[in-house]
């Protein structure tokens, strides 16, 4: 048997500290929870269940959304089953499989049972947490119904991050595709293609002009292609300082929106999560004013559709309705401004704007489902014109060299 010392906080918030023998770590948990004790620390020979080492640094950061969602699931289904709020969340802590979480978590349980809410314990970890996270939760407390509105939590984290796993599955395969190709002709113009250069200009022939021009490129990238690489990076690290400037991000993300094709396949996306948002969270009980201004924060993708919300906000708090106040902004389409007016009018409109959500996400898979069947072949013909060009422009010459040869 080891010894252990603990340090645990009883029911009333005080914080008791002691030693134990114990086969294991998880036996003096299990021991002091089933007193009624909430785990804070256990430590052997300096070893510490939350931090590694005792007095060690702690890992802290960004949390994967799903182990986000399923967290809220967790959370929901013991308070839903009457465990204390604060053990729950320590229990969750304790045995998190994500380290990070686990480190918050621990700090969320010793906020909590000193005294604050769930929403402000949370608060204090705002790279974890966001602002709609946060919203929802606080709405919940308010009403009485946090187990159903971390319930909603989940569920809009999953279709959240469901969405980014689509896109982020039908971009894969072309970039691995593009990037693979691209070393291919990289590897043709300035591996295979100098070679045969050399034998032309040693039997001194006139070459057909698509050789001409792709031992030119070839030449050149041979040459400048160090100068190219440093002006291409040059202009990429000039673009990103632009684009963070106020007036270059707001041409930047105007230009997005505007793309032929992909501007529409941005804006659906964008639409879709600002309406799964605000009805996620009205239905939660938050207000309106306080929807819009969740939504307006967490928007800072597109300054333009923050600008938007920002707009909206005002009229909203101005005493104009939801549908107006959409409206005359002039960026939102017709259709969702209707819908709005119709869920207004027939006092729906979390209803309403959920449906409208479903409709813009359904844009989004139509969209990246008649992609990922299109960009395949257009990226294989593509390459494959673009070899078969230098293929060519060697072997045109060679025919020409064996013909002389024959006469």
């Amino acid at each position: 048997m080891a010894k252990f010392t603990y340090e645990v906080q009883d029911m009333n918030g005080k914080k008791l500290r002691g030693s134990v023998e114990a086969d294991s770590r998880e036996k003096v948990i299990f021991a002091l929870q089933n007193k009624g004790y909430i785990v804070l620390d256990v430590k052997e020979g300096g070893a510490s269940l939350f931090g590694g080492v005792a007095g060690g640094p702690k890992k802290t950061g960004k949390v994967p959304g799903h182990v986000l969602a399923f967290f809220a699931e967790q959370l929901s289904t013991l308070l839903a089953g009457g465990v204390p709020l604060v053990r729950a969340i320590s229990l969750l802590g304790e045995y998190a499989s994500n380290p990070m979480l686990g480190t918050v978590l621990t700090q969320v349980a010793k906020d909590i049972a000193g005294g604050s809410s769930l929403h402000t314990a949370l608060s204090r970890h705002k790279r974890t947490f966001s602002t709609i996270w946060l919203s929802l939760v606080q709405a919940g407390e308010v009403g009485g119904q946090l187990a159903d509105t971390l319930m909603q939590v989940a569920k809009y984290t999953k279709t959240q991050e469901g969405m980014k796993s689509k896109i982020i599955t039908a971009v894969t395969y072309p970039f691995i595709l593009g990037t693979a190709s691209v070393g291919v002709l990289i590897y043709f113009i300035l591996g295979i293609v100098p070679t045969f250069a050399q034998i032309f200009k040693d039997f001194n022939i006139e070459l057909p002009m698509i050789t001409v021009v792709v031992l030119a490129v070839s030449s050149f990238l041979i040459n400048h292609g160090i100068l190219l690489i440093v002006m291409m990076i040059g202009l990429f690290v000039g673009f990103r300082f632009y684009i963070k400037t106020p007036e270059g991000k707001k041409r930047w993300h105007a230009f997005l929106l505007s793309m032929p094709l992909f501007g529409n396949f941005l804006k659906n996306i964008y639409y879709d999560r600002m309406l799964s948002t605000l009805s996620t969270l009205l239905q939660s009980g938050v207000t309106i004013l306080n929807a819009i201004s969740v939504l307006e924060e967490s928007f800072d993708t597109n300054v333009i559709i923050q600008n938007a919300l920002k707009q909206v906000r005002a009229e909203v708090a101005a005493g104009k309705s939801i549908s107006e106040s959409f409206r005359e902004t002039g960026i939102f389409p017709g259709l969702m401004t209707e819908m709005m007016l119709m869920g207004e009018e027939s006092g729906k409109l979390p209803a309403i704007i959920a449906t409208l959500s479903k409709f813009y996400a359904d844009n989004v898979d139509q969209f990246i489902a008649r992609f990922s069947a299109v960009i395949d072949p257009i990226l294989i013909c593509g390459v494959g014109a673009l070899i078969g060009i230098i293929v060519a422009s060697i072997f045109l010459p060679i025919f020409k060299l064996s013909q002389i040869g024959g006469n």
